[in-house]
């Protein structure tokens, strides 16, 4: 009967589970955006069918499908912008391709010099990048169809227009729901975050998984990050264009909110061991300490699925925990084990911060009545955008092989011609399929690159085999239509998160389209096979062997900016414990800078990672400076959270010694990595030996405190503070000189 039970009770929870993330993907805006997409295609093909008219039907198609790819994540203002530029472009490309039908000699050089231009339009960053792809779709399909009873003006026009009914589309979307994007992202924020909390969970105490759960912790804080990103960008851009607002205003706060829980998740009052010590040495600690952060993260959670209940139930178990915690550590309050407890004490510390963070989130969910004071002002938040520079100066920068987008636009345009003429030399029904292969699969990075070829081959033949099954039984145009925009549909919903799932689908939806209009089906997807292997191949030999971009060849610009960014944020820290001024925006945007730079390094490892071994130059000693760098945020951290709740006591020499000796140590890294930027250093330099004050942080002890705040009235109070300034310090300046010497030892 147990069993019986059980059994009913996991299949019940499989059901709801699955039934949970089907209703989240037809609410996602991926899914909504595909949707949008099928709608603007389908109907103008309809009424052109209709009125006989089935040319423009399909240029209006055409046009609505290439301006596509520019409705991504941003406000709307920048959708509109992305989307009008996409419009411009294809228009353009579609009239120069309509004269396109030369001899295969002129043609070939001038589709690689079309494509050149049309790729290098991604120096001016990811949207750009989004409108380049418009155009090469336009370029691409510009062979796949030439058009009978419209002139090439017309014809360009009509594919003009639409795109910019595509751009209505979207704009009665957006007036529809105009706080989807920003709720969908905000959801994935507490999502991503409650992910980080449950993994930290898992890492406290020590785990035999401890290198695998730190791997997973920086990829998923890479991911956070990103996200952090978007949200940003999402909530400022609506606050400058709309005023202020109280949804925008509680939006805003409670990302504010996240980001503080990500910067004490991170934080750590002092450095992994000691604190794992503590914890073999009392369990029942690690014990309560994992379940607060573990109910933490299911709060969390609640909140990203949009949850209503209250979870007065965590919210009082977290109390209770809290309160053993406490009882726990306060016999420990005696002079044999007073170390012991001000690290513990100080761990507690930060849970409560985080607690309280959580319980303000929760507050704001009541739609309360919010003071003046509690915004943020736009002129501050705009100095955490980065804007970017739309100038020809930009254009002309980047014409060097030092660009991996000029190498990349080089190589994509190299590979199409080649492409193109292996598809007319073997006289292919369809040549242009191997150069839409080659546009959608090929991407600066070899690693992407490689694993977008497996996903689509693979995809492509799983696809075929299924299309082949269906269209033997089904024979009915109206079935294998309605099909064809089912499944396009269901690619581009998945696209970003599945790319070989979406791969089964695209084919799915070519096979079908064709089906109606071919009788022999099999030789369409006999075709659809070959074009896209050979497509796929193509863009890996290229990737591997024209112009690469190896990641060793980058990697220590990306790690000499992360230092900086850190270093910048350690100097921030420094001056508000000196000067004990509040915190500016500078200190703020100092703060997410290096957050992000830490991320786009752990980003750069990764793609590294994927690389083949012969070009894993120096991969241990990168992989250690990355661990060093995520090691340095967290200490950074630590001490930006104290700040924030404490005040500090007057900063002694000994503090000015010491960050001078940690600054000098990370300016040093810095000056190294420049140096080989430049010019390879082949002469490894000798560690320098250690100063007196240098000496004196690292040998730091617990004793040592007491010099310090003997001649200071609150003595407990400023024990704890001494402790963790002194600890971070300690092991700020392990650190510092650990990558100091790596650089210096490392032929980056």
């Amino acid at each position: 009967m147990q069993l019986k039970h059980f059994n009913r009770h996991t299949i019940s929870t499989t059901i709801k589970t699955y039934a949970s993330s089907f209703f989240k993907f037809l609410k996602s805006t991926s899914f909504s955006k595909a949707l949008l997409v099928a709608i603007a295609i389908t109907i103008p093909i309809v009424l052109g069918i209709i009125y006989n008219h089935l040319e423009i039907g399909l240029a209006l198609c055409f046009g609505a499908f290439w301006s596509a790819p520019s409705n991504t994540q941003g406000s709307i203002q920048q959708k509109i912008t992305g989307i009008l530029f996409s419009v411009i472009l294809i228009t353009i490309i579609s009239f120069i391709g309509s004269y396109l039908n030369v001899s295969l000699w002129l043609l070939i050089p001038l589709l690689g010099l079309i494509t050149f231009a049309i790729a290098f339009i991604s120096i001016y960053g990811f949207r750009a990048s989004l409108i380049s792809f418009s155009g090469l779709l336009a370029l691409v399909l510009s062979f796949a169809h030439t058009p009978k009873t419209l002139d090439p003006l017309e014809y360009s026009l009509i594919i003009g227009l639409g795109g910019l009914w595509y751009l209505l589309l979207v704009y009665l979307a957006y007036l529809f729901n105009p706080k989807a994007q920003t709720e969908e992202s905000l959801s994935e924020t507490f999502e991503l975050t409650a992910t980080f909390l449950k993994t930290r969970a898992k890492l406290l105490g020590g785990s035999k998984k401890t290198l695998e759960l730190q791997d997973k912790l920086h990829q998923v804080q890479t991911d956070l990050i990103e996200n952090h990103e978007v949200l940003r960008d999402l909530l400022i851009s609506a606050r400058k264009t709309s005023g202020n607002s109280r949804y925008q205003n509680k939006q805003l706060l409670t990302f504010q909110q996240l980001v503080e829980m990500l910067e004490t998740a991170i934080a750590n009052p002092v450095d992994y061991n000691r604190l794992n010590k503590l914890f073999i040495k009392h369990p029942q600690l690690k014990k309560c300490f994992k379940e607060i952060i573990l109910q933490t993260s299911e709060i969390l959670h609640s909140f990203a699925i949009l949850s209503e209940k209250k979870n007065d139930i965590a919210y009082t178990k977290i109390s209770s925990l809290f309160e053993t915690v406490d009882s726990i550590i306060k016999p420990l309050d005696n002079p044999d084990n007073y170390e012991e407890y001000i690290i513990l004490h100080n761990f507690l510390k930060y849970q409560q911060k985080q607690f309280d963070k959580l319980k303000r989130i929760q507050w704001l969910k009541t739609n309360p009545t919010l003071k003046k004071s509690d915004f943020l002002t736009t002129e501050k938040l705009k100095r955490f955008l980065v804007p970017q520079e739309y100038n020809l100066k930009t254009g002309l920068r980047n014409l060097t092989f030092k660009s991996s987008i000029f190498k990349h636009s080089l190589r994509l345009s190299a590979t199409m011609m080649v492409g193109y003429l292996v598809g007319v030399l073997l006289e292919f029904q369809n040549p242009y399929w191997i150069l839409l292969t080659i546009i959608v699969i090929m991407r600066p990075s070899y690693g992407l690159t490689k694993s977008r070829s497996k996903d689509r081959i693979i995809g492509t033949l799983i696809g075929a085999i299924l299309a082949a099954g269906i269209v033997l039984f089904v024979r009915d145009s109206y079935i294998l239509g309605a099909l064809g925009v089912l499944t396009l549909v269901i690619a581009l919903s998945i696209m970003q998160k599945n790319y070989k799932a979406s791969a089964i689908f695209v084919t799915l939806s070519v096979v079908f389209i064709y089906a109606i209009l071919s009788p022999d089906v099999l030789v369409v997807i006999q075709y659809r096979i070959i074009d896209t292997v050979i497509g796929a191949a193509l863009s890996f030999m290229a990737i591997k062997w024209i112009w690469p971009a190896w990641g060793f060849l980058e990697i220590q610009k990306t790690i000499q900016t992360s230092i900086a960014a850190n270093a910048l944020f350690f100097k921030h820290i420094a001056t508000v414990y000196i000067d004990k001024t509040n915190l500016t925006t500078s200190y703020k945007v100092s703060r997410k800078k290096a957050f992000l730079e830490t991320s786009n390094l752990n980003a750069a490892f990764q793609r590294m990672a994927q690389e083949p071994k012969s070009k894993q130059h120096n991969i241990d000693a990168i992989y250690e400076l990355v661990v060093l760098n995520h090691a340095m945020l967290s200490s950074l951290a630590s001490l930006s959270t104290y700040l924030q709740h404490h005040k500090t006591t007057p900063a002694s020499n000994s503090f000015k010694e010491a960050v001078n000796s940690i600054e000098n140590n990370l300016l040093s890294a810095q000056q190294n990595l420049e140096f080989t930027t430049r010019k390879k250093n082949t002469n490894k330099q000798k560690p320098e030996s250690l100063s007196s004050s240098e000496k004196q942080l690292i040998n730091f002890t617990f004793k040592d405190l007491e010099a310090l705040i003997d001649d200071t009235p609150s003595q407990e109070k400023n024990y704890h503070e001494a402790h963790l300034i002194w600890e971070q310090l300690r092991w700020l300046q392990s650190i510092s000189r650990k990558i100091k010497a790596l650089v210096q030892e490392t032929n980056l």
